[in-house]
């Protein structure tokens, strides 16, 4: 899966599911609304006071898995971070273009968006005509 096939698949499967680490090491689990920007990075808002927040402020380390709807899903790790400035506003940009309401959410100030940037995509793909499983680090 290329970059692009990965973003055209993100902004058709806007539900994901991310896992991240608990302070005592065990996994935890949220489907969040997520959204792509142009350079490949997965955006979703979450809670200042949620579980998902404090387990990236302790370990940035996140794995997601979108598309649970059909026979074919994109599963990426990678690491979390807040982003500022420019990065930022493209995030909340791409972010907002998926969920338009977002932006009254995010008047909120215990709301933020995290960014994910992936380091390793696998895409299974069993429909009939799929392509199989590809695994990319990028």
């Amino acid at each position: 899966m290329t970059p692009t096939e990965f973003i055209a698949f993100i902004r058709s499967h806007p539900l994901g599911v991310v896992a991240t680490v608990s302070p005592d090491g065990a996994p935890e689990a949220a489907l969040v609304g997520i959204a792509v920007t142009d350079a490949a990075e997965i955006v979703f808002d979450t809670s200042r006071s949620s579980r998902k927040f404090a387990n990236l402020a302790a370990d940035s380390r996140v794995a997601l898995v979108v598309g649970t709807t059909e026979e074919i899903t994109v599963q990426c790790e990678g690491r979390a971070d807040i982003p500022h400035g420019e990065a930022a506003q493209r995030c909340r940009d791409a972010y907002f273009a998926q969920y338009p309401d977002g932006r009254q959410r995010a008047a909120d100030p215990d709301i933020v968006h995290v960014r994910v940037r992936p380091q390793w995509v696998r895409c299974a793909d069993y429909r009939p005509d799929g392509g199989g499983v590809t695994e990319r680090h990028w």
